[in-house]
C-alpha cells in the first residue's frame, strides 16, 4: 500500500518502489480493496523480492516492518534510510487494512517529504 500511496500523494516528485524479503505470491485482497475504497488504483501492483530493486539508485530507503529494518541489506551509495513501522494486517478483516492505509497516509507521506526536502 505504501508504494501506491506515495506514488499518488507525491506524484511527479517521488517514484516509490516496494519490495520485501519474503513477499507473498500476490498482493493481499484487503490491501487492494482498501486502496480502491480510498480512490487509489492498484493496477499492476505485484509483490517484488528485494533482489528486484538492489541495483536501483535510491535517494531514500524506507523500511516499514521491524524484520525489514533488521535484515535490510546495504544499498550501494550513500543512501538515506528511514524506518517507520506499520502493523501488518495480512489475514485480518478489511477494516485493519483501512487503518493501516490511513496510518501510511498520515505518517509515511509527511516523513518522506521531510526526509527528501520536498
Amino acid at each position: 500500500m505504501a508504494e501506491v500511496i506515495l506514488n499518488h500523494e507525491l506524484a511527479g516528485v517521488v517514484h516509490a518502489m516496494s519490495a520485501g524479503f519474503r513477499p507473498q505470491p500476490k498482493v493481499a485482497e484487503g490491501a487492494i480493496a482498501a486502496l480502491k475504497l480510498a480512490g487509489f488504483t492498484a493496477d499492476g501492483l505485484y509483490p517484488k523480492d528485494i533482489d528486484a530493486v538492489m541495483n536501483v539508485n535510491f535517494d531514500l530507503v524506507v523500511t516499514v516492518c521491524d524484520n525489514a529494518k533488521e535484515a535490510c541489506p546495504i544499498f550501494p551509495g550513500a543512501v538515506k534510510t528511514l524506518h517507520i513501522p506499520f502493523h501488518d494486517p495480512h489475514g485480518e478483516p478489511l477494516a485493519s487494512f483501512e487503518r493501516v492505509r490511513d496510518d501510511i497516509r498520515a505518517k509515511l507521506v509527511p516523513a518522506v517529504r521531510e526526509a527528501l526536502g520536498v
